[in-house]
């Protein structure tokens, strides 16, 4: 195949939809030899933060001289980017190599066994561990996960360390009702022997979390129990033990990227500890400053001042707030909304209400983008209203500050339609 046949194969398989579970993937990763095992990995769990996180790991690592292979998803401006050396996405020749091996495979799969078919997550997480792994030998891979942990398609391979952003009420009719459930779920990252280190604050989660480390005889690492992060407004301090870095400031605006970046240096500081690599602190937190991510919080245009945040649960939608109250306190704020299917839509929009001088609501092309009508009923605030072409909406908009959010796959659209 060639690059966009691959394209068409890959997306195509959208139509397989969300099939929980490991089966699948176990059999494919036989059938290429295993290349997962030929990777050191550091595995990236969460409800929200997972994106930042394995950039601040990323540029700390390459910081300190090491090659880096990411993985992550959704893509914002190009499908390559998921498969990603040292911040920088594949190749399209890549691209087609890979693809053509695995669909070998998937073909194998589909023909020889009961399992049914992969899915498209599966398949671009095939590619990469078949890249990594068997093509493109790199230092570290960063892998973040897709969907949980439990029955993610990612976790089929042993990390070096394990890292859990967060947990909160997320894809509820996949992972569970109740936190606890979703706990049980992304808990499932925790490896025999693996480092993990992790941010939970909920004492029922935190026991659980706790008893996890323990049954698989391996380090627990807490965030507020083991290190310890002082916020200072825009800045922050780390603290765990002997190792203090102090004035840290992040490109990336919010304090919610203090506990993120945190957790980063938290990992490396245990593996430089343990000699798996040999970190400059000086350089890694050189990186960690300078890491960006797309559609965090993320400023598109000047003027009139124009910000996209893939804001999609009601906790990465509270840090959107704070961070806007703290850096843009005097504007008056244009909010542009739209998101998909299976999330707390109503409490979203309750908690943007209180900000938003205007509040707008539209959709887009997904196959789980909410209609604009369902959404607009959602709303109550006193000056409301649909838009029907988004693009046009944000070209001529002459208003204080415009922030669109609601969904990475909205926010993937609209920076594609600014380019």
């Amino acid at each position: 195949m060639n690059y966009l046949d691959s394209l068409y194969w890959i997306l195509e398989r959208e139509k397989h939809g969300i099939k929980p579970g490991i089966k699948r993937m176990q059999w494919m990763l036989d059938a290429m030899d295993n290349p997962q095992d030929n990777i050191k990995g550091i595995h990236v769990v969460g409800t929200n933060g997972k994106g930042s996180t394995v950039t601040f790991l990323r540029l700390a690592l390459v910081h300190n001289g090491y090659e880096v292979g990411t993985f992550t998803s959704p893509h914002i401006d190009t499908f390559n980017e998921r498969i990603s050396i040292n911040g920088e996405p594949i190749s399209d020749d890549d691209i087609a190599f890979i693809a053509t091996k695995v669909r070998e495979v998937v073909e194998q799969l589909e023909t020889q066994t009961t399992l049914g078919a992969p899915t498209e997550f599966e398949v671009i997480t095939m590619m990469m561990f078949y890249y990594f792994g068997a093509v493109r030998t790199v230092d570290f891979v960063v892998v973040e996960a897709g969907l949980g942990a439990l029955n993610d398609s990612t976790n089929v391979f042993k990390p070096i360390l394990s890292i859990l952003t967060s947990i909160s009420l997320d894809h509820t009719n996949i992972l569970g009702e109740t936190m606890l459930d979703i706990a049980k779920d992304k808990g499932a990252v925790v490896k025999l022997g693996v480092p993990f280190v992790y941010h939970v604050d909920d004492l029922e989660l935190e026991g659980y979390m706790n008893n996890v480390v323990e049954k698989n005889h391996t380090k627990g690492i807490k965030l507020n129990r083991d290190f310890v992060v002082v916020h200072n407004e825009k800045e922050f301090n780390f603290r765990w033990n002997e190792y203090e870095f102090n004035d840290i400031e992040l490109e990336m605006k919010g304090t919610h990227q203090h506990n993120n970046a945190s957790l980063a240096i938290a990992s490396l500081v245990e593996l430089h500890k343990r000699g798996v690599a040999t970190i400059d602190f000086n350089k890694m937190i050189d990186g960690i400053e300078e890491a960006k991510w797309q559609g965090r919080i993320e400023t598109i245009r000047e003027e009139p001042l124009t910000i996209v945040d893939g804001a999609h649960n009601t906790e990465s939608i509270q840090a959107l707030i704070d961070t806007m109250e703290m850096y843009y306190p005097d504007r008056e704020i244009t909010i542009l909304f739209s998101a998909i299917d299976g999330k707390p839509i109503r409490t979203m929009i309750e908690q943007l209400e209180p900000i938003a001088k205007e509040f707008f609501v539209t959709t887009f092309d997904y196959p789980k983008a909410l209609p604009a009508d369902s959404l607009y009923e959602e709303v109550d605030h006193d000056y409301k209203g649909i838009v029907k072409d988004y693009q046009e909406f944000i070209e001529h908009f002459e208003g204080d500050l415009l922030l669109v959010t609601g969904s990475l796959y909205f926010v993937s659209q609209v920076k594609e339609g600014m380019k």
